[in-house]
């Protein structure tokens, strides 16, 4: 069987949501945190990230927009939302999602990679705080744009993304009551039976 592999905390929850969602004949792997960097995970991914899906035949398929969009094709089926507007909409939310914002949280995850003394790591950190605010308050716009239910309007894997950002902002100064559109969006997710099925499956719990 094809096997997503997670671990918790991480953006792989997006995928592991997506499966839910899809009912997707697909295994999910959860890794205790820290076998993302040994030997037997690294044959796998020798990135040492998550997630990675691995098939029966032995391929490996990295980078999270990469595996949703195969989950999409592979198991959408007919009734999967990807109507041409709505498949290159939800692909460009991705791309933003994944290399912007995600992006920018390297500083505040590992600070020491960026700058070399305390007070420089802390310039950098807030820095970064101030960029995640500009990207927080653009996702925060654009649900207002689509009455706040979905971020494009219908629910598509961008939403399961956004949920995993709507969740690290508690890791920051920023405060999700700034931002009310993403925080009914993140207590709406909390609310699908699919999301807690997947927050189970990596050891996580919802924040309310």
């Amino acid at each position: 069987m094809t096997t997503l592999y997670t671990m918790p905390g991480t953006c792989s929850l997006a995928c592991n949501i997506a499966v839910a969602w899809l009912d997707a004949p697909v295994e999910i792997h959860n890794l205790a945190y820290g076998d993302h960097q040994k030997d037997e995970y690294l044959a796998i991914n020798p990135k040492g990230q998550v997630p990675a899906l691995k098939f029966d035949d032995g391929n490996v398929l990295t980078e999270l927009a990469a595996i949703m969009a195969w989950l999409g094709a592979e198991h959408g089926g007919e009734g999967y939302a990807r109507d041409k507007k709505l498949g290159y909409r939800e692909a460009e939310a991705l791309a933003y999602m994944t290399s912007e914002i995600h992006a920018a949280y390297g500083p505040h995850f590992a600070a020491k990679r960026f700058a070399e003394s305390e007070s420089a790591q802390e310039e950098v950190k807030q820095a970064t705080y101030r960029t995640l605010g500009d990207h927080y308050q653009r996702l925060e716009d654009n649900l207002s744009s689509t009455d706040g239910e979905f971020y494009l309007g219908k629910r598509s894997f961008a939403d399961a993304f956004l949920y995993v950002l709507t969740r690290w902002i508690d890791q920051t100064p920023l405060a999700i009551d700034d931002y009310p559109n993403l925080k009914a969006h993140r207590a709406r997710m909390e609310r699908d039976d699919d999301v807690r099925k997947a927050l189970k499956r990596q050891d996580m719990e919802a924040v309310g």
